[in-house]
């Protein structure tokens, strides 16, 4: 018996910039490692790039998907065995938010829910202001004070700084490639 399937009326995935960056960044950083490895160790680290790749794109599919009753953080079914975190409630249960300072002087916010739990409320999905006004409005909850937990220019510009490390890198291994440089 299949479990029943829940109306979605909307889904909000990972912003699209804050995606590409953490996967560029993945990419940018490991990418390299094998090319510069030698023996055993690059044929490893070959074997494990590709697998890592999949973690990092699957822990940035994370999405929000809210219906006339419920809200559902958590992963596609494709890694969501993977990726067992998440959460659920219905809109009912949610009593409150509790902001909480970050280290870097952000604050996230907890949704706190009847039984005395508390959910990280997603700061960093795509149409985050649509995703808001629609939270607000099921909760009647006072959303105002709620922004994204970095500024956009943040990821902006590790976004750049990954694509140029990239882009440096394919540079390297195009020159490195060409015959007479070893």
């Amino acid at each position: 018996m299949s479990a029943p399937q829940v109306d979605i009326q909307a889904r909000y995935p990972m912003a699209p910039l804050i995606r590409f960056t953490l996967i560029s960044l993945y990419l940018a950083l490991v990418a390299p490692l094998p090319v510069l490895a030698t023996g055993a160790l690059q044929t490893t680290l070959w074997l494990a790039l590709p697998l890592g790749l999949a973690l990092v794109v699957a822990a940035t599919s994370e999405q929000v998907e809210l219906n006339g009753s419920t809200i559902r953080v958590g992963h596609p079914r494709w890694c969501a065995w993977l990726l067992r975190r998440g959460w659920s409630l219905p809109w009912s249960a949610i009593q409150g938010l509790t902001p909480v300072a970050t280290s870097q002087g952000g604050r996230v916010f907890y949704v706190r829910a009847a039984d005395g739990s508390a959910y990280l409320l997603p700061q960093r999905v795509a149409a985050f202001e649509e995703f808001l006004g629609r939270f607000g409005q099921e909760t009647g909850l006072d959303v105002s004070s709620i922004g994204r937990i970095s500024p956009p220019w943040t990821y902006q510009l590790l976004a750049v700084l990954s694509g140029t490390m990239l882009v440096g890198e394919l540079g390297w291994l195009a020159w490195a490639g060409s015959p007479g440089v070893w």
